[in-house]
């Protein structure tokens, strides 16, 4: 089987940034993602390999949005944070408030990332483009049951509303 190419090969890459992101993007022709993005994929691809449902740029609550959710096999719902450099850590101000959103909190990052600026009571993935190991373990907070109710269902929602959009684009759906 030969690989897309044209204008096969663009509808591809708009359906993958919409259902990864949420967001329809003005340049779907670019396959060139940002590095939190090839980050984020990496990382979604190895969660994915142990049994984990993910999805990217994911909102818990309105006014914040997580890089990766993870729904884990036993319910569990990990939060990841992508970082891909010194200065997109130091900028990110509302990282404090994903961990209210999680059982388990990671940062990752790729293996350049100077990762003593991280802090010590989270996990830490490192990650490229294609996969991510897991380097410390987060520390477990378990959500409580009707905040986890109420997450999964929004993340079940999101997840539909991405996939209704990818499959009738003509619909007028923006997924939110």
């Amino acid at each position: 089987m030969r690989p897309p190419s044209g204008k096969a090969f663009v509808g591809l890459i708009f359906v993958y940034r919409l259902f990864t992101t949420g967001r329809m993007v003005e340049n779907a022709a670019d396959p060139a993602l940002m590095p939190g993005q090839l980050l984020a994929r990496g990382v979604s691809r190895a969660l994915a390999s142990h049994g984990f449902a993910c999805m990217e740029e994911v909102t818990p609550t309105p006014g914040l949005r997580v890089d990766v959710m993870a729904l884990g096999p036993r319910g569990e719902v990990w939060v990841v944070e992508c970082k891909s450099s010194r200065a997109d850590f130091q900028g990110d101000l509302k990282w404090q408030g994903y961990l209210e959103w999680c059982d388990r909190y990671f940062w990752a990052v790729d293996s350049a990332f100077p990762v003593e600026l991280l802090p010590d009571d989270s996990g830490l993935i490192v990650a490229d483009p294609y996969d991510a190991e897991i380097v410390r373990m987060a520390p477990e907070a378990r959500l409580a049951p009707a905040r986890r109710k109420a997450l999964i269902q929004r993340f079940a929602t999101q997840a539909a509303r991405r996939l209704q959009a990818v499959r009738d684009p003509g619909a007028g759906l923006e997924p939110r």
